[in-house]
């Protein structure tokens, strides 16, 4: 029960106290709940057509036995992948029971490959992730808005606006 309140503190709502306003989708299939699932943000711009994009997400198995993510699809990419920290491809991501398993940048996560689309910070796209033994489930899931920080707007680092050149 306490990995339980641990999960629920790190993925629970924003509060206007703090302004904190984490990305992505929430949801739940079976024993697993899905947190922050979201498509990382563009740099310098959307992406593009014929990009791969990376998709984040943190999984957390509440069943009684180990789970497995199998893998994902999407209609605005050729293909999903589950890849490596170093992008190299790999198999299903094993769920342990009530165990955080963070799928994000620097560490097994997913991507999709050869965008169909261009997809801008703050767009929705549709993404079905496949669980062994739980199923499917179809998540609108956003592009991250983008942050600009310009360190010589004000003598503190923060977020700025980007400016026409």
């Amino acid at each position: 029960m306490g990995c339980l309140a641990a999960v629920w503190g790190v993925t629970g709502c924003s509060s206007e106290e703090n302004g904190y306003n984490p990305p992505g989708a929430n949801a739940r299939v079976g024993p697993v709940l899905i947190r922050y699932a979201h498509i990382a943000e563009p740099p310098n711009g959307p992406w593009e057509t014929g990009d791969d994009a990376p998709f984040y997400v943190w999984l957390f198995n509440q069943g009684q036995s180990t789970g497995r993510l199998l893998g994902a699809e999407t209609t605005v990419a050729r293909s999903v992948d589950i890849v490596n920290a170093d992008g190299a491809v790999r198999g299903p991501v094993a769920l342990p029971s009530g165990k955080l398993v963070e799928l994000e940048k620097g560490r097994a996560h997913l991507v999709l490959r050869d965008l169909r689309r261009q997809i801008r910070g703050g767009d929705y796209v549709w993404i079905t992730l496949r669980f062994e033994r739980v199923g499917e489930i179809a998540l609108q899931v956003h592009s991250q808005i983008p942050t600009y920080v310009d360190d010589d707007a004000t003598d503190a680092p923060g977020l700025t606006s980007p400016s026409p050149e």
